[in-house]
């Protein structure tokens, strides 16, 4: 009896596990999306400037956008946008400094 066989996975299995987290590695990558180049990024408490900071991404970060909603109007170096990407619980950025690849929402609505 192979060692793999005394572990209770096979060859076959350890392959298909390694292969199921590259993929979901690939799709995380694949639905986050970039700040702009040289940009650091306050991320704020509501969608618009007039909520408070909660903090700052750094340069060259990625988010993932669970949902966007209209807010204050921004503009950035992709244009000048009212849409708001929710990252995380109470944390919100700008969609006119995320790369997103279009002018409109990306993900659902909050």
């Amino acid at each position: 009896m192979s060692v793999q066989e005394t572990r209770g996975i096979t060859g076959g299995e350890a392959e298909e596990r390694t292969t199921e987290a590259a993929v979901g590695t690939a799709a995380a990558l694949a639905t986050s999306y970039p700040v702009a180049p040289g940009y650091q990024l306050n991320v704020r408490s509501g969608p618009g400037t007039g909520y408070s900071i909660v903090r700052v991404l750094a340069e060259g970060a990625r988010v993932r956008i669970n949902c966007q909603t209209p807010g204050t109007s921004v503009t950035g170096p992709y244009g000048t946008s009212n849409i708001w990407d929710n990252i995380g619980s109470g944390q919100y950025v700008s969609d006119a400094y995320i790369r997103t690849g279009s002018d409109g929402y990306v993900a659902p609505r909050c």
